[in-house]
């Protein structure tokens, strides 16, 4: 039997630097807020320590987990998670906030399902593609099956309303069908299903629809649906080069909603600069090409489709994120993974990046399975 490899010590440190990261900015951020709410400026960051604690377990766990067990647990895990994303949507189970049904309370202890589903549905990808040689050249074996269980969690997400996450559940879904060999006909038949579908939830509602083109010209409503932008673009420009130093920010003393969840990264701009922000970003690079690394590597076929979806998902989430802060696509209220304050995201989030690290973890052989990769059509 072969030994396995050591764990990729790039992809750790990447991870444990931008956790890191996170930790510093959600207290920067959050200061002032937390001790006019509650009289003690580390309030959020204390609930931070302890939800990165538990995420660092939650690494652990991932890491040394058979990631192969995943396999003959996806419809199972999958299953959970579309009863958990129902379970919001039931009152007095789910609760409102901001606006949005999207939380479970259970006792003394709340959680988001959506990013449970966010694991759920890639792992349930993997399962589907990994099952055969050809990935998801088949639509009738893969591909549509793959659309039904994005649909699903897509519709249920929807109704709370989360257009952020569904809307990731689309993307991801995409690109891991891209990358698992499905034809160019079958993709653009799904993006012909999933974009009029969103558009039409968009546009239904005269608020919905002035919220999401709020971007093109935030300042024709600054103090309504634009208000958001225009106080994280004022951030980001007042941080020109080097930032006004860590701590520093003048936009977290009540003018940028959110500062210490979805426009974190907004105070990141403000405090460390441009060269903070780019240093932030870099990382998120580095973390997709170490990702996509391991996956490449990956001894089967289920271990490269998981890694790979993972690390786009977080990825693409990431990127979304910076969007949305830079007034570069609509509000769409999804954190800035490993950064923004939220316990459910940090947790899920890390044991996703555990995951792949346990993929990384893989024998010393070479992949000799070159259907990971399935070969596309002539």
């Amino acid at each position: 039997m072969s030994a396995q490899r050591p764990l990729d010590a790039g992809f750790l440190i990447v991870t444990l630097v931008l956790t890191g990261i996170g930790i510093v900015m959600v207290f920067s951020a959050s200061s002032a807020v937390a001790y006019v709410q509650f009289h003690d400026a580390a309030y959020y960051l204390k609930r931070e320590l302890l939800w990165a604690g538990v995420g660092a377990c939650a690494f652990y766990a991932g890491a040394r987990l058979d990631y192969r067990r995943l396999r003959l647990l996806a419809p199972w895990i999958f299953g959970a998670a579309v009863v958990l994303l129902g379970a919001v949507l039931v009152s007095p189970v789910g609760f409102i906030e901001g606006g949005a049904r999207r939380w479970l309370a259970l006792g003394i202890f709340t959680f988001e399902p959506s990013e449970v589903a966010k694991l759920a549905l890639v792992v349930m990808l993997a399962h589907l593609f990994s099952l055969r040689r050809e990935g998801a050249r088949s639509f009738a074996r893969a591909g549509f099956p793959a659309l039904l269980c994005v649909g699903l969690c897509f519709a249920l997400v929807m109704r709370e309303p989360d257009l952020g996450t569904a809307s990731l559940y689309l993307v991801t879904a995409f690109v891991m069908l891209f990358a698992a060999g499905a034809r160019p006909s079958h993709l653009a038949l799904e993006a012909a299903v999933a974009v009029p579908a969103m558009l039409e939830f968009i546009y239904a509602s005269p608020y919905r629809r002035a919220r999401f083109l709020a971007f093109l010209d935030p300042w024709k409503d600054p103090q309504g649906t634009g208000y958001h932008i225009i106080q994280s673009l004022y951030a980001l420009g007042s941080g020109r080069w080097l930032g006004l130093g860590l701590g520093e920010s003048r936009q977290k003393f009540g003018y940028l909603p959110a500062q210490h969840t979805d426009f974190i990264f907004a105070i990141i701009g403000e405090e460390l600069g441009f060269i903070g922000a780019l240093a932030v970003l870099t990382l998120f690079v580095v973390f997709a090409y170490r990702g996509i690394r391991i996956a490449l590597r990956a001894e089967d076929r289920f271990g490269f489709h998981l890694a790979f979806g993972l690390t786009v998902g977080i990825t693409l989430q990431a990127l979304m994120n910076v969007a949305v802060v830079s007034g570069s696509w609509p509000i769409t209220g999804v954190p800035l993974p490993f950064i923004s304050y939220g316990g459910t995201s940090l947790v899920m989030t890390l044991f996703s990046a555990g995951l792949i690290a346990g993929v990384s973890r893989g024998p010393r052989r070479p992949v000799t399975d070159l259907a990971c990769v399935p070969p596309r059509a002539a």
